[in-house]
Order: structure tokens, then sequence, then C-alpha cells
């Protein structure tokens, strides 16, 4: 079949769909909606990513690269699919921009968006300048410009770290795990604690989901190498004393108030479906599922089917997901694509 195979989205998952259908010597277009490829690691400033240890400008960008460079896939940046008409194996696609084209299938790796502190202004974040977030924090690490207190510039001598923000949080309609964010704030801590030694990093929880081999990896290197210092608290509000922030709450596990002052807070923020959510569903004829994420049909039999045939997702479009987890959903959805296509030829 000569009609490429559409891929929407430029991250992690996307660039690994395109990647290896290409591969396999299938044609590709790839849409992406902003003016860069990369995703969330790339526009959202990430430092090193969790497991691989690796720069994500330098992980990611070598997954950019290997796909500009490809003659059989067309990148098309800041523009988005407007239609998508007509039955599997056949369907008309139509752009923003007006450009229309065929295509036997589609896979979409959407991704998400980080959930906006705004929405749990008890915790300070939009009322206190030294009350940031995770990716804020990163964005430090990664510009160089190291971790410094916005309110005055100066190195942080003390530093909470609130988990679960935006995740397992029924008040405010959030009771999904982000399933990373215990991994990545046990390892910002330890970025912390290397660049200033005498920084004192806390991290407030319910419990810790550093799962399989990252329990050993963060959580425990965290504490026993770099002495991070773990608080199982119930957090209730986050004040200032015009210079400190001020985390009042209750230990969980003494059962007794404590109320600390730190010179920044972090915020460890969760994993929201992708805003753009609702529209994908009404183009592309889907379904999400309950949390708004998109939904998943037929899992071990179509690696990544969607309610519509000839549709596949990837990635963190359907749920909190690591960035290897979604390269590998990436490849798994992008064969299940060809798959089809290729029993429609021989058919």
């Amino acid at each position: 079949m000569s009609e490429p195979i559409l891929v929407v989205g430029g991250g992690p998952a996307g660039l690994s769909a395109a990647h290896s259908l290409a591969s396999a010597g299938q044609k590709v277009i790839l849409v992406e909606k902003t003016d860069i490829l990369g995703g969330a690691p790339i526009h959202s400033g990430y430092a090193k990513l969790v497991p691989s240890g690796e720069w994500a400008k330098d992980a990611i960008g070598s997954m950019v690269d290997r796909v500009t460079g490809n003659a059989d896939i067309e990148v098309v940046t800041g523009d988005v699919v407007q239609t998508f008409d007509g039955k599997p194996g056949d369907f008309s696609v139509t752009l923003k921009g007006g450009r229309t084209f065929k295509t036997p299938a589609a896979v979409l790796c959407t991704g998400f968006t980080h959930f906006d502190s705004v929405n749990k202004p008890e915790w300070g974040f939009g009322r206190f300048p030294d009350v940031v977030t995770t990716t804020q924090v990163e964005q430090m690490i990664s510009s160089g410009a190291g971790v410094r207190r916005p309110s005055n510039g100066e190195a942080p001598k003390r530093v909470a770290i609130l988990l679960c923000v935006g995740s397992r949080d029924r008040q405010i309609g959030r009771d999904w795990c982000s399933k990373i964010c215990c991994s990545v704030s046990a390892n910002m801590a330890m970025e912390i604690r290397e660049e200033l030694p005498d920084c004192h990093v806390y991290i407030y929880y319910m419990d810790i989901r550093t799962f399989g081999l990252l329990e050993t990896k963060y959580y425990w290197r965290s504490q026993e190498e770099f002495k991070v210092k773990y608080i199982k608290a119930r957090i209730a509000e986050v004040t200032s004393d015009g210079d400190k922030v001020i985390v009042k709450g209750e230990d969980t596990l003494v059962k007794r108030p404590i109320t600390i002052p730190f010179d920044m807070v972090v915020h460890a923020i969760g994993m929201d479906p992708n805003t753009d959510n609702m529209t994908l569903s009404s183009v592309f004829g889907i379904d999400l599922e309950s949390h708004g994420f998109i939904d998943r049909q037929n899992t071990y039999g179509v690696f990544g089917g969607t309610t519509r045939e000839g549709v596949l997702v990837a990635g963190s479009a359907t749920g909190p997901e690591t960035i290897d987890d979604s390269i590998s959903q990436g490849a798994g959805a992008a064969m299940s694509a060809l798959g089809f296509v290729r029993s429609l030829t021989a058919a």
C-alpha cells in the first residue's frame, strides 16, 4: 500500500512509532501541533530522565534526529488534523492548514498535560514565589542556572518536595496515580543534594510507589547515599511568613501536627489527560476512558487498539506513562498499524 501511515504527536511515543514504521519500509506522515519535535521532555525542559539518567535534550534529541533525517518520514509541524473521515484502510485526512491526503491507518501519540498547581490553591502555588513545580526545578537544572529561590535568587538551604499534587486526590477529581512522580521526585532530591550538599531535602508522602527496580535506584539510594529525609504526612496548607514558606500538616506516623519552614517548596505535579482529548475524540471518532484519557480496546489482540479500527494509540495519551514505556508502546502500536495495513493488502 502506497499511502503513508499517519502518526499524530511528536513526543517520545510518536517519534518511536514513526521510526519503527520507517524501519519496516513504511512511509509515514508525522503531524505535530507545535513547531518543534520532542514532546514534554523538550517543551518542558526536563533535566536527567528516569531511569536512564541521560539528559533529556540528548536522549530525545537523538530520537528527533533519526526521524527528521529519514527519507520515509515526512514531518509536518505547527499543524493539526482537522477532519479524519472514511473507513479503515482508506481514511481521508484534512489538516487545519488546508492540506489533504489519504492514509490507511493512524497512530495517536498525543501525550498528556501537566497538572496545573493553581488548582490546589491551599498548597501555595501562585501565591508565594518560592512554591514551584517539579517542571520548574527541572528547567532550573537543565538550564545550568542551578536550583535557586525565585524570590531572591539565593541557593535554598531547606527544600520540601510534596508528592501527589494533582494525583490520588478525589477532592479535585484526580483519583489516579501518576505512576512516575515518586521516582522523579527522589531523583530530583538527589540532584539538588548533588548541586547543593548543604541543602536539606525533605519528601512529604502518603506512600512511596517507586515501582520495580526503581525502589533500589531511587527510594533507597536517595536516603542512604544522599541523606534525603522522608516524612509520611497529610498536608493541610502551605503559608508564608514573608521569607520562608511553611508547610503545615500532620505526621501520620506519630499522629502529631507538624509546622516546618522551608526556603522552597516543590509540587510534584501529576499527569492530566491532554486538554485536546475531547477534540481528538470528536475528530477521530474514538472514545475516552472515564478519566478523560484515550480509551484502549482489545489490548491483548491488537496492541494499542482504540474503539475505532485502524486508529491506534500509544504512550501517555492512554494514561500516566514513563518515557521508556511510551517509547515501547509507540513501537508496539506502529507494528499493530503496519500489520493491519498489510492484512488489507493481502486480502
